[in-house]
């Protein structure tokens, strides 16, 4: 069986102090119509569960309750739309919304095998198959259905795809994951290229300062500012 790898995953933890944790599960992307119905790029891998209509949702940091009035997949593409109670048309969505995290309290869920947070995997040691020191882990995002990790060290600055093939081992336990660079086949810009800009579908126009990243305990969503990063997990082994 091949080692296991990231893949696809999606949940973080919001620290909080003296109050329940909270799991980040969306990032608004888009607007439509004016009844102020929101795109939400999904930071979960459950959003039938975390999307029911009448759930809670949060604005990212804040007590700011957000209601689902809606709620039903993109049709035409990934995501989700939401509609919130709080928000009755499109311009007060757009001010209050725009390029925010939605976060939930976290449920008392088991974690499944070979599933991790992401803050969890920040920090890795990264090494190629034959040995070669690449860096570490520093950042992590989503794209294209997929994690995708931010290496930095000797050769520059490396996005590597949280796919099989690609990550060949992923063990936080060891603080240790292994690439195979054939397979990655990417020219790595040198981390001082300020004209290196990756497309700008990956990232939020306007991201939000992050708060520090802390561990949490329980389960898992995404990430807002202030949060620790979402899940990943590892796919089923090969056979």
């Amino acid at each position: 069986m091949a080692p296991r790898t990231a893949s696809r995953g999606g949940e973080t933890p919001s620290p909080r102090d003296g109050e329940p944790p909270r799991l980040v599960v969306a990032l608004v992307r888009g607007f439509r119509g004016l009844r102020g119905h929101v795109r939400v790029e999904l930071l979960t891998d459950r959003p039938e569960d975390r999307f029911p209509v009448g759930a809670t949702l949060f604005l990212e940091g804040t007590d700011e309750r957000l209601t689902i009035a809606e709620s039903t997949p993109v049709a035409d593409g990934r995501g989700w739309w939401l509609r919130f109670r709080e928000f009755g048309d499109r311009t007060l969505a757009e001010e209050r919304l725009r390029d925010r995290y939605l976060e939930i309290v976290a449920p008392e869920e088991p974690r499944e095998e070979g599933r991790w947070l992401w803050h969890e995997l920040m920090g890795l040691a990264v090494a190629s198959t034959t040995g070669e020191p690449l860096g570490e882990i520093v950042d992590i995002y989503r794209a294209g259905g997929a994690e995708v990790f931010v290496v930095r060290g000797p050769r520059g600055e490396l996005d590597v795809p949280g796919v099989r093939g690609i990550v060949t081992e992923l063990a936080p336990e060891r603080g240790a994951m292994v690439v195979d660079l054939e397979s990655l086949a990417l020219d790595a810009r040198p981390v001082e290229d300020d004209d290196y800009v990756r497309p700008r579908d990956r990232r939020p126009h306007k991201q939000p300062k992050r708060r520090p990243t802390t561990a949490a305990s329980g389960s898992a969503d995404s990430r807002p500012p202030g949060s620790t990063p979402p899940e990943t997990r590892g796919p089923d082994p090969a056979t």
